[in-house]
């Protein structure tokens, strides 16, 4: 089953939040069990610990670039990754993403965490071609 929808899957559950989503998702990249992976990314539901802010999503996302690079680069990658997932998603912020447009959010949460998946597979390609 491809990333993205592991990822999905996870969230749609109820297992995990998106941060959690995106780190389990990846996991066969970053070197941590599941366990740990859960614990890293337990806070950051609902924009940054509840408050609307930093989609969880695009914090798991830039966690595992973090551990997939060692921190050499990352803040290019993480940079690259934010403006992606802005383009991909409309926003960044919990609280914009979930804003209602006819009734509907900008874009919910199963869709967060396949972009985020989504861009972080295309960076780490990069990545690894250097």
């Amino acid at each position: 089953m491809e990333r993205e929808t592991i990822a999905e899957n996870l969230k749609t559950s109820g297992q995990c939040n998106c941060a959690q989503a995106v780190l389990i998702a990846l996991k066969d990249d970053l070197g941590l069990d599941e366990e740990t992976l859960l614990s890293l990314g337990s806070g950051f539901c609902a924009g940054m610990g509840n408050m609307e802010a930093t989609c969880g999503a695009v914090i798991g996302a830039n966690m595992a670039l973090g551990l997939t690079t060692k921190g050499k680069g990352t803040l290019r990658y993480s940079r690259e990754l934010i403006s992606k997932f802005e383009e991909m998603s409309g926003a960044t912020k919990c609280r914009d993403l979930k804003a209602l447009k006819d009734g509907k959010p900008l874009c919910p949460c199963n869709l967060c965490v396949r972009n985020a998946v989504h861009i972080y597979e295309e960076l780490i390609k990069l990545v690894k071609e250097k």
